[in-house]
């Protein structure tokens, strides 16, 4: 059945909203914070003696970049096909600490300060997500993606791809989980306290 929200994302897509005005504002807002953040183009000196960003000449590389991106056919592909899983990784992520913050009582949930292991093997995991994710986005001239092209469209050793997969997954699962389980070393804490 079609709404009326329904009709008007179907004239967004075919006015060509997602494919051009979209990715363009992307790439226009990283470009110019990148610029504005680091001074690569210089500063102006205001009134007052403070130097800020020369915002014209980075508003105007930004277009420029922008605008070339959008022109590119299979960079804005990428960007379409890519964004939503790197969202979708995101909300994994986000239930993925709810569920773990059942287990820990109020502010164990600090990883740096407390979880450090976990801390650097989650990030390590999210990064080899993310990576997965371009990496399955952008195609070859033959149509398969990189990632296919990296572990072969037979899969991993020999095992078809949905299985490798899915063994790739149950593994990850089981080592977070018996990381996340996992009691603290008995009389660390006392030892410490003791040599304190």
């Amino acid at each position: 059945m079609t709404t009326p929200l329904g009709n008007a994302i179907d004239f967004l897509k075919q006015l060509g909203f997602f494919d051009v005005v979209l990715p363009f504002l992307l790439v226009f807002t990283i470009v110019f914070a990148i610029l504005e953040k680091s001074r690569i183009l210089g500063t102006v000196k205001l009134s007052d003696g403070t130097d800020v960003a020369n915002k014209n000449l980075n508003s105007v590389v930004a277009f420029v970049i922008g605008m070339l991106v959008v022109a590119t056919a299979n960079v804005v592909s990428v960007i379409n096909e890519a964004l939503p899983k790197v969202i979708l990784l995101f909300v994994f992520v986000i239930s993925f600490l709810m569920l773990i913050g059942i287990l820990f009582g109020t502010g164990e949930l600090n990883f740096y300060d407390k979880h450090k292991a976990l801390y650097f093997i989650l990030m390590a995991l999210f990064f080899i997500g993310v990576v997965g994710i371009f990496l399955s986005s952008i195609k070859t001239e033959s149509g398969e993606s990189w990632l296919e092209v990296v572990f072969g469209s037979s899969g991993i050793a020999g095992i078809s791809g949905d299985v490798g997969a899915y063994v790739i997954l149950v593994v990850i699962i089981a080592f977070v989980l018996i990381v996340v389980t996992r009691s603290p070393k008995k009389g660390g804490g006392k030892e410490k306290e003791e040599k304190k």
